[in-house]
């Protein structure tokens, strides 16, 4: 699986968990169990899929660091509260804060362009701006910080 492929796993279990907040490893049991995240995969009768390590680190990462990110995201969000940005806006944000803040072997810029890209892909028409803006504004804190 790509880095690619096991961030989209993340964020869906992120996803999950900000409309649900089951822990995020009872998420990764059912999909387990399910064999996969993706409900195309079961349509097309393809293989079940493992939640891949990766995504697990992420989202088990950002579960432990929520109100971290989340102050950062309130930090750069100009004026947003937590509660008016979209839950798909919101578990981006979540998972590329996490990256650029705990994780070493991801690239900023790599990080945010996952994360605008699954914006355009899952969010609403202005989630990928916001995102960019918010997720520039950390990276920049972050490279002054380093």
């Amino acid at each position: 699986m790509t880095r690619h492929e096991a961030r989209r796993q993340a964020f869906l279990l992120l996803f999950a968990y900000s409309l649900s907040q089951t822990p995020v490893k009872e998420l990764i049991d059912l999909a387990e169990e399910a064999g996969t995240l993706l409900p195309e995969d079961t349509a097309q009768d393809l293989p079940p899929q493992p939640v891949d390590d990766f995504a697990v680190r992420i989202a088990a990462g950002v579960e432990a660091h929520r109100e971290d990110l989340d102050a950062v995201i309130e930090k750069y969000a100009n004026g947003w509260s937590l509660q008016r940005i979209t839950k798909v806006c919101l578990a981006l944000l979540r998972l590329s804060l996490f990256e650029m803040r705990y994780t070493s072997d991801v690239p900023l810029r790599v990080s945010i362009d996952e994360a605008v890209e699954f914006a355009k892909e899952y969010g609403g028409e202005e989630d990928a701006a916001f995102l960019n803006g918010v997720l520039g504004g950390a990276a920049k804190e972050c490279t002054e910080n380093a």
